[in-house]
């Protein structure tokens, strides 16, 4: 079984010979929920690619763990990067689709406020949801054993998804109407390096607006097979699509 990894403000100047601090809820997860012992291993991370491996050298009290790293291990910047522009979902699949997206690999996820979403983020509601997504984020990076986590972003509208598209390498909006021209995403000419950008509609799918102002930005509609998914899962569909064709997964 993989060491578990807990997360640190910085790993800044860490290095042959440190001692690194794990407190906090991190501190205290490691040493009352896991019980971690001297010796046993970990690998401590900053989310941004960075990690410090090696052996608990003690602990004190319930929440403060002392970890001497003896290697050093660096998660490069991907290529292609992925990003999936998350139509907010009902309820809690919003988190359940960040937390698998995330175990699959995704880079950065965008959560959008498309125009048949009946969720809305708004005020400190949509504060909070967005803290949950960023929570989960984080969580799903640590179990997946993950050195960098996705960045999730504010909240995008429409006009913001656009342009987001048009700076893209490659430009995808998934829609499921047999009735429109869409070809699959399993045969689509894809970047070796760059920026993918994914759209993933709401559960009313993305309206003919969007699809037409995404389509000005130089996105196309694609389809992932024959069945059709929830808005939860079919971007951790198409991640793990992307990923296996593009070489990151070889």
């Amino acid at each position: 079984m993989t060491a578990p990894v807990f997360v640190v403000d910085s790993l800044e100047g860490v290095g042959p010979g440190s001692v690194v601090e794990v407190t906090g809820p991190e501190g205290r997860h490691a040493v009352s929920v896991r019980r971690l012992q001297p010796g046993e291993d970990v690998v401590l991370t900053d989310g941004l690619g960075r990690g410090a491996a090696g052996a608990v050298l003690r602990t004190e009290g319930k929440d403060r763990l002392l970890v001497e790293p003896s290697d050093f291990p660096v998660e490069p910047e991907p290529t292609p990067r992925i990003t999936v522009v998350q139509a907010l979902p009902k309820g809690d699949r919003g988190e359940l689709a960040v937390e698998t997206m995330t175990e699959t690999g995704v880079d950065a996820i965008v959560p959008w406020a498309a125009a048949r979403c009946i969720t809305q983020w708004k005020g400190e509601r949509g504060l909070k949801a967005l803290a949950k997504w960023r929570a989960t984020a984080r969580e799903a990076g640590k179990q997946s054993r993950r050195l960098r986590f996705p960045e999730v972003a504010d909240a995008a509208t429409t006009a913001q998804v656009a342009a987001l598209l048009a700076k893209a390498d490659f430009a995808a909006v998934l829609h499921e109407d047999r009735a429109y021209p869409s070809d699959p995403l399993a045969t689509a000419e894809l970047p070796a390096t760059g920026e993918i950008v994914l759209v993933v509609g709401p559960e009313g799918g993305v309206s003919p607006e969007e699809l037409a102002r995404f389509e000005e930005a130089g996105a196309k509609a694609h389809r992932l097979g024959r069945s059709v998914l929830r808005t939860s899962t079919a971007g951790t569909a198409a991640t793990a699509l992307l990923l296996g064709r593009t070489g990151r997964w070889s």
